[in-house]
């Protein structure tokens, strides 16, 4: 008996490669659609000969994402980008990219749709990021009512850009900023607050979306067990990489400067857009159902991110500081 066909769009990314596991586990083929072919290759030897089939598709062009969708029994969406660049810009990629891949599943039938979006989706946000996630999710949920809509906080895991670019920072700067921060009578504290959510609970989430009908039409709400501020995630890091490094506060006005010139680079350590979105904290609002309404216990930080951060470590153990 041939196995059903599940479409992953992004699936080579961060949670892609997760997904693909878990989707592979409860026996589908997975069809991997990405712009670039040779990216998805290390999932082949996930699953069976043929289970995981790499697929070209432009997701802005639609009859990629038609062939893409051929067969196909599911879908996820994870197409989505942190920083705009040349053409890669918001609107194309979060935006037209979302309501392509959400009209071609409906038109061909295919209702078991999840779609990747994100805390803080505004269709109001003075940041281009969270307002463009916003509007996506209508423009899913206008050609499928039954999309699942996942918004998920800042995921940790061993490919993050969260933990892992802080890491990086902590090994070759005296100081670690903590946007805004402030100073405290123990120290630096506060900032922007944030309830990390491990991205193989989000992978396990939209695997369990897609098959419990019950999930259709819902929107999650993905956030771990604890919130923490951005000087409590900063000082957590440096535990763990066993290095004293001073933090530093960073008002949003200075943020915003400093974020001017980090986002002309390629690949910006921080962008004005960026800087937007810290204004506001990114934790659940309970309003919607999240991790546990899906039978998932959520991996806390203390857990996962040493496993992974071990070999940023410094020479010397230290003291928590902050």
């Amino acid at each position: 008996m041939a196995r059903q066909i599940i479409t992953v769009f992004g699936g080579s990314g961060f949670v892609g490669r997760h997904l693909v596991k878990r989707l592979l586990k409860r026996g589908y083929t997975v069809r991997v659609a990405v712009r670039d072919v040779e990216s998805a290759l290390f999932l082949k030897p996930m699953g069976d000969a043929g289970q995981v089939v790499p697929f070209p598709c432009n997701v802005r062009n639609r009859a990629d994402v038609e062939m893409a969708l051929d067969g196909a029994v599911g879908a996820v969406n994870l197409v989505g980008i942190l920083s705009e660049w040349g053409k890669q810009n918001f609107k194309n990629i979060h935006l037209e990219a979302a309501r392509t891949v959400a009209e071609v599943a409906a038109e061909k039938g295919i209702h078991r749709f999840v779609h990747m979006s994100a805390l803080g989706a505004d269709p109001d946000s003075e940041a281009n990021y969270a307002r463009t996630k916003a509007e996506a999710e209508d423009a899913v949920r206008k050609a499928l009512p039954d999309a699942v809509i996942m918004r998920p906080s800042v995921m940790f895991g061993p490919e993050d850009n969260f933990f892992n670019m802080f890491a990086r920072v902590s090994k070759i700067s005296p100081f670690l900023p903590v946007i805004g921060g402030e100073m405290t009578a123990h120290g630096v504290g506060g900032g922007t607050k944030f309830q990390p959510v491990y991205v193989g609970d989000v992978a396990e989430a939209i695997a369990i979306a897609l098959d419990t009908p019950d999930a259709a039409g819902r929107i999650f709400e993905l956030g771990g067990p604890s919130v923490y501020s951005f000087a409590e995630l900063m000082d957590l890091l440096l535990e763990v990489t066993q290095r004293k490094r001073a933090l530093l506060p960073i008002m949003f006005p200075l943020a915003m400067i400093k974020a001017t010139f980090l986002g002309m680079l390629p690949k910006p350590l921080l962008t004005r857009d960026q800087v937007r979105m810290l204004r506001h904290d990114n934790v659940v609002s309970g309003e919607h159902p999240g991790l546990e309404a899906l039978g998932i216990e959520a991996q806390t930080v203390e857990a996962i991110v040493p496993t992974y951060l071990a070999p940023m470590r410094g020479g010397n153990p230290m003291k928590r500081y902050a």
